[in-house]
Parts: structure tokens; C-alpha cells; sequence
């Protein structure tokens, strides 16, 4: 069979069955100019445009400014504002203040702030002992009948009635540090749990806080705040001014209260004056001394309308069998070692040596008509 001849295909005609094409007329490209360059870099003017690479990685996108954190100075964390609100911790979540938790920590504020002022306080009258004279103690105040009493400087004091009271009252003073000893201390307590006789008796320390601070309760809470503040009494004040103290606050009759009263209301003498007999009649008295009265003329009465003079009798008795004996073994030593040296009557006269009777004294003696 004989082929038809192919006819040639003009330029411009698509091929059969080819309904578009991509071919498109093209035209001779310029020549660039002499001295040109060829391919011109991409910023100069009128170049193209680099193509961009598609390898290339993606440009960050800016993170918003998360908002002001309430609860603190800076910004919240970006991870708190992420959290959905359902998957929120308990402790981010804010809850209401129980009023009775808030009422309650109030309340103990205001109690550490009362201790704490309450001890400042106790802390700045027992650091003022050490150079200022009490006007008043808790005993004088508690007496209904009244209080006739006046200071005079324990150097004007007699040293017979200073070595009685040290050998009296308690020998250990001026040789132990601190109010006590914690061996006595836990003796007394546990004879009082026992219900047994007091074995050792309180220390000058522990007197000189019962008498200017307590009462005459006899109650174990009483006896250990009364421990409580001789010990820190004993830190603050010295021997020589815990003996001054003592002397010029104990009471020592009914109405009388410190050696300078007393040694005018029982015998018409200053207190530097007095003899052995007489301060050992006066410690007599330390342990009960409600239950005597001014004899006619000066001395000793304990015939007293309650009936409980031989009370106080006993207890004089008791003293005068056992200090004259230790004063003359020990002499003045004991008071010497506590601070105070020389002799009274070898003092110069000052305005409060109670060289004078007190008229306070002078207005009891004459009220009871035993001058």
C-alpha cells in the first residue's frame, strides 16, 4: 500500500490532537553593551529579584507581650498562660480566707506582742533594782493595816545584824552564783509534792522576789515564778544590793517593814548601832513576824491579841540558840565576801543613813502608847 506523503507542518500550526501549547514566540535577545556586565547583581537597579530559597528555614514569628503578673513584679510566665483554665493546680487557683484561720492568727500576734512587752518590761524594773530603792513591794501593799518603812544604804547597817541575817537566812550568798542551786531547788519541790516540811527554805534571792513582786501563797505555781524571777534577779543585781535589798524591804512586825523602821519601832536605835542580842531578836522574827508588838518602853511583846505570839517567840528562840554561835565562828567574813567592808559606825553621815527615828515610826509608836 503506498504512503501518502507527510505534509510538512507549518511553525504556527499546533500538532493534531494538541490543544495548546507552551511554546511562545520568542524574539532575539539584545545584546548588552559594550563594556556591561552580563549578569548585573540582584540589588542593582532594575535587577530581578533573587529567588528565594526553599531550603532555607522559616523566620520566627514574633511571641505576643504576655500581660503584667498580678502577683508579682514581673510578667507571668508563659507557660502559666498556656494552661487551660481546666487544667489549673489548686495552689494557682485563689481561695477565699477562712475568718476564723485570720481571726485566730490575729489573736496570736497580739499575744506574742503583749509577751514580748511584758518581758521587756519585767527585764527594765529588775535592771533598775540595781540603783533604785522600790517605793513600795507587793507586801507592803497587800497589808491592810499599813506599811511603815524606810531605805537606808546597807553600809549603814550593823554588822552583827547583816552576819545574823546572812547566817539566818542563807549562808550560801555570798558564794554561790545565782539565785539557788538546782540540788535545793528540786528538793523543795519534791518535798512539797510530798507534803513534807520545807528542808532548806528559800534563798535571800528568791525572799527578795517574793517580797517585792508576789504575795503569800503558798501554791507550787507561785513558788515557780518566784523561782523564775530570783533567777533573774540574781543576774542583774550584785550580792552587796540583793542584802540591801533585803534588809530594808522584810518584813519585820505588823506594820514594819526594813531595818531602819524596825530598829527604831523595837529598841529607839539607828540600825548601825545595833548590838548582837538585838539583831539576833530582829532575824528571830524573819520567819513569822505578824504576831509581835512593841513592848512598853522599847523591846519584844508577844502578847498580841490573836494569840499566836508564841509563834513568833518560837522562831526568836530558834535564832538566838543557833546565830550567836556562827557569828562568832564566822565573824564578818560572810559579809564582807558579799560586798560590804568597813564598819557601820565608821561610815560618814549621809542624808539617808536613818541616823534619825522616821516619823512615820515616831506617829506608830505614840498611836499604840508604848513610847
Amino acid at each position: 500500500m503506498p504512503f501518502a506523503p507527510r505534509r510538512r507542518r507549518p511553525p504556527d500550526e499546533p500538532p493534531p490532537g494538541q490543544r495548546w501549547t507552551d511554546r511562545v514566540p520568542t524574539r532575539p535577545l539584545a545584546r548588552p553593551a559594550a563594556g556591561a556586565d552580563r549578569f548585573p547583581p540582584h540589588d542593582a537597579p532594575g535587577a530581578r529579584p533573587a529567588p528565594a530559597d526553599p531550603w532555607a528555614a522559616a523566620p520566627p514569628r514574633p511571641w505576643p507581650e504576655p500581660p503584667a503578673d498580678p502577683s508579682g513584679p514581673g510578667p507571668a510566665s508563659p507557660r502559666r498562660l498556656r494552661r487551660p483554665d481546666w487544667r489549673r493546680r489548686e495552689d494557682d487557683v485563689a481561695r477565699p480566707e477562712d475568718p476564723r484561720r485570720g481571726r485566730g492568727r490575729r489573736l496570736r500576734r497580739r499575744a506574742v506582742r503583749v509577751l514580748l512587752a511584758a518581758f521587756v518590761l519585767q527585764a527594765l524594773v529588775l535592771l533598775s533594782l540595781r540603783w533604785v530603792d522600790p517605793p513600795t513591794t507587793a507586801f507592803m501593799l497587800a497589808n491592810e493595816q499599813g506599811a511603815v518603812q524606810q531605805s537606808v544604804p546597807v553600809e549603814h547597817v550593823s554588822r552583827y545584824f547583816l552576819a545574823a541575817v546572812i547566817a539566818h537566812e542563807d549562808q550560801a550568798l555570798p558564794y554561790r552564783d545565782g539565785a539557788f542551786t538546782w540540788d535545793e531547788l528540786s528538793g523543795r519541790a519534791e518535798a512539797r509534792l510530798r507534803g513534807e516540811e520545807d528542808p532548806s527554805g528559800s534563798t535571800i534571792p528568791q525572799q527578795v522576789a517574793k517580797n517585792l513582786f508576789l504575795n503569800q501563797s503558798m501554791s507550787i505555781w507561785r513558788k515557780a515564778v518566784e523561782a523564775g524571777l530570783a533567777a533573774e534577779l540574781a543576774l542583774v543585781v550584785d550580792d552587796r544590793r540583793m542584802l540591801e535589798l533585803y534588809v530594808n524591804h522584810a518584813q519585820l512586825g505588823p506594820r514594819v517593814y526594813g531595818i531602819c523602821s524596825a530598829s527604831w519601832y523595837y529598841f529607839d536605835t539607828p540600825p548601825s548601832t545595833l548590838s548582837v542580842d538585838e539583831a539576833v531578836q530582829l532575824v528571830g522574827l524573819l520567819p513569822s513576824p505578824g504576831h509581835v508588838q512593841r513592848a512598853p518602853g522599847g523591846g519584844l511583846d508577844f502578847d498580841v491579841e490573836d494569840g499566836l505570839g508564841w509563834l513568833s517567840r518560837s522562831h526568836v528562840v530558834n535564832a538566838q540558840n543557833r546565830v550567836p554561835r556562827h557569828i562568832a565562828q564566822q565573824g564578818f567574813q560572810p559579809v564582807e565576801d558579799a560586798g560590804v567592808t568597813g564598819l557601820a559606825q565608821d561610815q560618814p553621815d549621809t542624808d539617808d543613813d536613818c541616823s534619825e527615828r522616821p516619823e512615820d515610826v515616831a506617829e506608830l509608836v505614840a498611836a499604840e502608847g508604848t513610847g
